[in-house]
């Protein structure tokens, strides 16, 4: 098989953005990206967006990319996976290359939500959820559906709000180191604990915003100091009733799992991560289904301060998606990007020990798609 490695890098501040149209965002990002490259011919190009076509009626952005950008008339796609489109389109980009298909793919992610009302933002996000099922009539929303699991947590195990409040505090002050990230003000556990409840007990804090934003990454057969060393994806339950386990994401533990084995490698190997934090308590059970911490047992590592930047087990060095920012299609690009300067070592909140392999986990919905990267220093 074809190995893959990556060349360029590329994204966008992320944050609101009235005067800035989306493929603004996009052809930032990939700019850079294919300059840090070395501009290379590229072969296909893949995006990840999620609503660009419900809220800001814009679709084709593949072709838009490759137009814009002079690539000539190449294959291209976009690639909607939810929250996980970005995670999903970087795999696409990586099984053209591992098949012999491509030698150099473009891959980036996309989203522009500020404009919109967030009564629209949210319907669109919705679409995200089976909306043709008991429980979404019933009003199950998402921060409904992770206040549930934080709240059955919380009775299974000794965590409170105040170890979900930790989380969100050290995505804070991690995203307070990078430039790049949308909330940068310094917040206290305090502030946080009593911030304005979205739904019991999740807070302002404990869910991830509304988010303008882009990032890109070229792939390449061609050797480079960051390799590919696995990709892996997982589905998922869609409704709550068909969970075996309240306090399990089949999706994320299956495509950790596979990721692992494909790698040859285990969470004891892994040397910083990137998780999909679209709500503190989604941070808590990822870090235990990825198993580097036991299960009902990730509260106690939080609380011990191991996932943070000076912890054993670094977990969102770039202020995740609570701090850092969710422009749904640009996500799991923009953990590959942080997680690439991780392994350069150039990146905010650089973590000691020269990292050798890194962790992105992108998460779709409630639990319907999972996507799992390991990134090796080589």
């Amino acid at each position: 098989m074809t190995n893959v490695y990556v060349h360029g890098v590329g994204m966008t501040q992320f944050g609101t953005f009235v005067d800035r149209t989306m493929k603004d965002l996009l052809l930032e990002a990939c700019i850079q990206a294919l300059n840090e490259a070395g501009n290379p011919k590229v072969d296909a190009v893949y995006v990840g967006n999620f609503m660009g076509g419900s809220i800001y009626n814009q679709e084709i952005l593949g072709a838009i990319v490759a137009n814009e950008l002079g690539l000539g008339f190449i294959p291209t796609a976009k690639v909607e996976g939810a929250c996980a489109s970005g995670g999903i389109a970087v795999r696409q980009g990586v099984l053209g290359i591992q098949s012999g298909e491509y030698e150099t793919v473009l891959v980036a992610g996309v989203e522009k939500m500020k404009h919109a009302s967030t009564a629209d933002v949210t319907q669109a996000i919705n679409a995200a959820m089976d909306n043709d099922s008991n429980e979404k009539r019933a009003g199950l929303t998402f921060p409904g559906f992770f206040g549930v699991l934080a709240n059955r947590y919380f009775y299974e195990t000794g965590a409170s709000k105040k170890h979900l409040a930790m989380v969100a505090l050290k995505n804070r002050e991690n995203a307070m180191q990078n430039p790049l990230a949308q909330f940068r003000k310094p917040a206290t556990l305090e502030e946080i604990m009593e911030a304005r409840m979205i739904t019991n007990p999740l807070g302002l804090f404990d869910c991830s915003p509304m988010t303008d934003g882009a990032a890109a990454v070229v792939l390449s057969s061609k050797k480079s100091p960051v390799h590919v060393r696995s990709s892996a994806q997982s589905s998922g339950p869609t409704q709550m009733q068909d969970a075996d386990d309240l306090l399990s994401i089949p999706a994320i533990k299956e495509s950790g799992r596979l990721a692992y084995e494909k790698a040859g490698v285990g969470p004891e190997d892994i040397d910083v991560v990137e998780i999909h934090d679209c709500f503190s308590m989604t941070e808590m059970l990822a870090i235990e289904e990825l198993g580097f911490f036991a299960k009902r047992e990730g509260w106690k590592a939080i609380e011990e301060g191991r996932t943070k930047v000076t912890g054993d087990k670094p977990v969102n060095t770039s202020g995740g998606l609570l701090s850092r920012g969710h422009p749904i299609g640009a996500t799991g690009i923009s953990q590959i990007y942080q997680l690439v300067h991780q392994l350069r070592g150039t990146a905010p909140n650089q973590v000691e020990g020269n990292p050798r392999l890194a962790l992105a986990q992108n998460l779709g919905g409630t639990g319907s798609y999972s996507v799992v990267h390991i990134l090796e220093r080589v």
